[in-house]
């Protein structure tokens, strides 16, 4: 009989990092997966990060997550979205070499200590009196855990759709996941469908490029992860772009009949941020055209990924309005597009620590969710992991708060609103963004690292040096200063700088709009700092400063509320003031603060005050 800490069903980005955590803890972790050789396989984009999306990577990685460095590694193209915006809503990505990324994160689990990775699929779970037990696989084995945590993606019932053809599968050379969710729903849990769906694969040899236009990555390569190097690894290849015309759109509108999605084959909703060509067709008539991406899948590949162009309809549609395009006339495709249909979990049925409120000690993260991408998977799957670590040692949860990280507002988001179509993380989700910047990753979680142990001694020394230089960089800032010499004069004449009038310290000087702190080494000031993990955070503070001394202050507002502890069990039907809407929302979430209560859909603020008010009247009684 076989027993482990932690059993992590699924080997796509959530089940790599719950189980690396799990096992880097030391806890004794079997990882399981239908198929050895896709264990973080890019099902769809070959890219990580994006707006808000590269946050959460660079929190994934500061909390000793394995994404941001596998991406640094296999990049072979970064670009640093909304460069020229305020730094809130900068956004890295990086388009990878699928295969290479793939590999590298196959050969980091299996030779992880105290992490076991078998190729078996789970058919059951062993649920004795609420309590997970382990799992039951295909073959009838049972293998006993303290904590399970599920993260099947979209693979639990799935149904793959090509035109209006059905196969069951997840995505093309894998098998559906067919047990779990049944077995879930027979024990109450809701479970409902969603959608997703991927383009089309071109041959690149097909493509005539000198009618696209070439997209080129950035020449300042800036890693996701403190434990890369600042030189891309891997040799940048460009992007092309292309668009589609009305005789494209023409061919899709007389083709919807074949389309699964408008026959009503598919019941499952699909990702509003990522539609389908067919969706963006229909909803937007009056766009004359629409953008679409060529990425290499990869340095050796002769795949190309026509980025924006997901469908379901049949491959002789798909060839007949790809032809349309310009720089496709000639294409041929190594795999035409498809949609995927498969079963999640409504989130709200999960404790902030992502744990399961009907099962104890099962955990769910990622698609199963409700969210879509990459990261928003992969940052569950560490949070997943982190916490069945603690519930295994006996230790307090983990849990990130929406004014300390992407990952808070992410699953705080899920388990306090739920969502009816595939979630996908956006700056605009995030009240604090404004101190939510990939810049200060490492000033917001370095501590919970550090208490809970997530990262080893030497990196922690590396984080300490790092912020230890930025201290020195803000003293310094704050205690040099310039005087109106005719040499300093004649240094701020040549960078276009308005000459000074009386002394100036360096912090103010930074302030002005065309000064930086790389302008400042002409007074011989940080040559020795690292720009990327050391000035520049520190110059992004010091320049917006008075904006986010502001929103420090909203933030310590919302964490008054969100400190008020709901008692656990609290009966909301004999609270007065509230309507029966929000009584039912409150039950249904069962939210372990005020703030997490005034946050939910439907809950105004008179409830809340009602809520506050029914809590002091029974303080007072005791």
């Amino acid at each position: 009989m076989e027993n482990f800490d932690v059993i992590v069903i699924g080997a796509g980005h959530a089940g790599i990092e719950a189980s690396l955590v799990a096992s880097r803890l030391g806890l004794s972790t079997l990882l399981l997966t239908n198929n050895l050789s896709r264990i973080g396989y890019m099902s769809c984009n070959p890219s990580i990060g994006g707006l808000a999306k590269g946050h959460m990577v660079k929190e994934i990685d500061i909390l000793g997550g394995e994404m941001g460095i596998a991406a640094d590694k296999n990049c072979i193209q970064f670009r640093r979205l909304n460069a020229s915006r305020g730094p809130a809503v900068r956004g890295s990505r990086a388009q990878c070499d699928k295969d290479r990324y793939c590999d590298y994160m196959r050969e980091r689990v299996q030779s992880c200590e105290n992490l076991s990775v078998r190729e078996l699929e789970a058919r059951e779970l062993i649920i004795d009196k609420s309590v997970c037990r382990g799992i039951v696989t295909s073959d009838g084995t049972k293998i006993f855990s303290k904590t399970v945590v599920l993260c099947a993606g979209t693979f639990m019932n799935a149904v793959m759709h090509f035109g209006l053809k059905q196969v069951p599968g997840g995505r093309i050379g894998d098998q559906a996941t067919i047990g779990i969710s049944n077995q879930l729903s027979s024990l109450g849990f809701k479970v409902s469908r969603l959608k997703t769906g991927t383009p089309a694969r071109a041959l690149k040899s097909s493509i005539d490029f000198s009618k696209t236009k070439a997209q080129v990555g950035d020449d300042r390569f800036i890693p996701f992860s403190f434990r890369s190097t600042s030189k891309m690894n891997l040799p940048q290849v460009p992007c092309f772009i292309t668009y589609t015309n009305e005789k494209t759109h023409e061919i899709i509108r007389k083709n919807l009949d074949k389309s699964p999605m408008f026959c009503g084959v598919i019941q499952g909703v699909g990702p509003r941020y990522c539609p389908s060509i067919e969706d963006k067709v229909t909803r937007f008539a009056d766009k004359l055209n629409h953008q679409s991406f060529l990425e290499p899948e990869g340095l050796d590949s002769e795949l190309i990924y026509i980025q924006g162009m997901s469908t379901s309809l049949p491959e002789p549609v798909q060839y007949d309005f790809l032809r349309t395009m310009p720089g496709l006339e000639c294409v041929k495709l190594v795999r035409a597009g498809y949609a995927v249909e498969y079963d999640f979990f409504e989130p709200t049925q999960l404790l902030p620590t992502l744990e399961t409120k009907g099962v104890t000690g099962l955990f769910f993260a990622g698609q199963i969710n409700g969210t879509s991408g990459y990261e928003e998977a992969a940052a569950q799957g560490l949070m997943a992991g982190i916490n069945a670590a603690m519930k295994c040692r006996e230790n307090e949860p983990v849990i990130l708060g929406r004014d300390q990280a992407y990952i808070g507002v992410l699953i705080d988001d899920l388990v306090t609103k739920g969502t009816k179509e595939p979630y996908r993380m956006m700056t605009s989700r995030a009240e604090h963004r404004l101190v939510l910047r990939e810049d200060n990753v490492l000033d917001r979680l370095f501590k919970v690292s550090l208490d809970n142990g997530l990262v080893a001694d030497d990196l922690l020394r590396d984080y300490e040096r790092v912020l230890s230089a930025r201290d020195l960089v803000r003293r310094e800032l704050q205690d040099r200063s310039v005087v109106p010499s005719p040499e300093t004069q004649k240094i701020l004449s040549e960078l276009n700088s308005p000459v000074l009038q009386k002394p100036l310290k360096f912090k103010e000087l930074l302030r002005r709009d065309e000064f930086s702190c790389l302008k400042l080494r002409a007074f011989g000031f940080g040559a020795n700092y690292d720009f990327d993990k050391v000035l520049e955070p520190v110059e992004i503070e010091i320049k917006y400063e008075g904006y986010i001394e502001r929103q420090r202050r909203l933030v310590e507002q919302a964490k008054a509320i969100d400190n008020i502890l709901l008692p656990q069990g609290l009966d909301f039907e004999r609270i007065h003031g509230l309507s029966r809407e929000e009584r039912e929302k409150l039950k249904k979430v069962a939210p372990r603060s005020l703030g997490q209560a005034s946050r939910i859909s439907g809950v105004n603020p008179s409830a809340v005050q009602a809520i506050m008010v029914h809590l002091k009247a029974a303080e007072r009684a005791t």
